[in-house]
């Protein structure tokens, strides 16, 4: 087997690395951070997608590697965002806390919106952002949270659906990712 899969995505070409998570499983490891040009593509790509959708009020999205791609379409909307942390931090209170297991962490997390970013989307119309989605946990947990914001999720995008078992049919993404099963 290779050591690296070719993702061809936005006019743009990335040699990945091969990473074995687990005993039969081996990903295909997408970091977009520090990637500027490819976060540049993929949220004009993903623009495209979340204009259709009609009126989005903010953008959140989960710790740490969507970031930078939620802040891009952020300045382009117009629109504020917020990030779900992965741990309570010492300056929250009344935190909103969900479990989730990654297909790349091998114990579980937590997902964690405090109160003032819960204010912050009481009412609005938000959109998910994230980089990669695989089996889905990550995003289940997240919207968890946000029900008890007071928000309504109208859309979840992302740049990659990995084959880890979600079925993406309420994503909008812009392409697959494979996984590699030995």
């Amino acid at each position: 087997m290779s050591e690296h899969y070719t993702l061809n995505i936005c006019g743009l070409t990335r040699e990945l690395k091969k990473v074995r998570v687990a005993p039969h499983l081996t990903i295909a490891s997408f970091v977009m951070l520090g990637d500027t040009q490819l976060i540049e593509r993929t949220a004009d790509a993903l623009l495209e997608k979340i204009r259709a959708l009609g009126q989005i009020d903010m953008l959140v999205c989960p710790e740490a590697k969507g970031i930078p791609l939620t802040h891009a379409l952020a300045v382009r909307m117009g629109v504020d965002y917020v990030v779900a942390r992965k741990s309570v931090k010492a300056y929250m209170e009344h935190p909103i806390v969900e479990e989730t297991k990654s297909i790349t962490t091998s114990e579980k997390q937590i997902i964690v919106i405090d109160e003032t970013d819960a204010a912050k989307l009481d009412g609005k119309r938000v959109c998910v952002v994230d980089d990669v989605v695989s089996t889905g946990g990550s995003l289940h947990s997240l919207e968890a949270v946000l029900a008890k914001t007071g928000c309504t999720v109208v859309s979840k995008v992302a740049v990659l659906l990995e084959e880890g078992g979600y079925d993406g049919k309420d994503l909008i993404y812009l392409d697959r990712l494979p996984v590699f099963k030995d």
